[in-house]
């Protein structure tokens, strides 16, 4: 399972208010990004989610249990990859697991391997590039328990060529072990070579003003970012952030 519903969310800072009215699902095995201009409250959205802030109004319910303020239910991978340095690649992609008192380090091997990882499983995170700190973030996500993941801009670090990489291999790992996934990016190309569904945040204070469902078939080649309805609906996605953002 991993349905979550948001109904109606509220939140402010010091008057200020950053989300309003608020509603979105994301189905279970479902990936959906959110895309929105900076300050727009989509990593607020997400502590909200996790359990870091609580809001002034509104339901956050994840298969049909309401979460508003507590911590633990979700499995979120930030900007940065958030390792441990005391910690190898094997036991920090454990922790979640180890947190449940349940590790699987068989099945952590595989991951590890998977992503191309293999002989580093007792490397410590100094001794890796920025886009093998990721994948092993990445697995530690979707090793924890929970039954969605929270992912906050987990590329916007990286070069262009490691970042498509990294989407290419984020997708075929997704695809092989579905999780509900909700993504948080400001890349109108990453958001639909991912997604199953884009929802594009209003300028702030953050609601929801529309969403596309992505027609491109799974699995998914990269080959589709440079065909012409890849470009079209890329268009209009633009054209859709900037009329939101008053640019138009």
């Amino acid at each position: 399972m991993g349905k979550l519903k948001i109904q109606n969310l509220k939140k402010s800072f010091d008057s200020t208010n950053i989300i309003d009215n608020l509603s979105l699902t994301v189905e279970d095995g479902e990936f959906v990004s959110i895309l929105g201009p900076s300050g727009s409250g989509k990593s607020t959205l997400f502590h909200l989610i996790g359990g870091l802030y609580s809001p002034e109004e509104g339901r956050i319910v994840l298969d049909g249990k309401e979460i508003n303020g507590k911590r633990g239910f979700i499995s979120y991978m930030p900007q940065a990859p958030s390792l441990f340095p005391w910690r190898t690649v094997i036991d920090n992609v454990i922790l979640g697991q180890e947190l449940s008192g349940k590790p699987d380090k068989e099945k952590a091997l595989q991951l590890i391997d998977r992503a191309g990882l293999k002989g580093f499983e007792q490397s410590f995170p100094h001794e890796l590039s920025g886009g093998m700190k990721q994948r092993v973030a990445f697995i530690r996500a979707l090793l924890s328990p929970q039954p969605l993941i929270c992912l906050d801009e987990p590329f916007s670090a990286l070069d262009e060529f490691t970042r498509l990489e990294m989407q290419k291999w984020l997708l075929s790992i997704w695809e092989e072990h579905p999780r509900s996934v909700l993504f948080v990016t400001h890349n109108i190309e990453e958001a639909l070579f991912l997604s199953d569904r884009v929802i594009v945040l209003s300028h702030r204070p953050a609601t929801i003003r529309s969403e596309f469902k992505v027609p491109f078939s799974r699995p998914r080649d990269e080959s589709i970012v440079l065909s012409e309805e890849f470009l079209q609906w890329k268009k209009k996605l633009y054209g859709e952030l900037q009329f939101k953002n008053g640019k138009h």
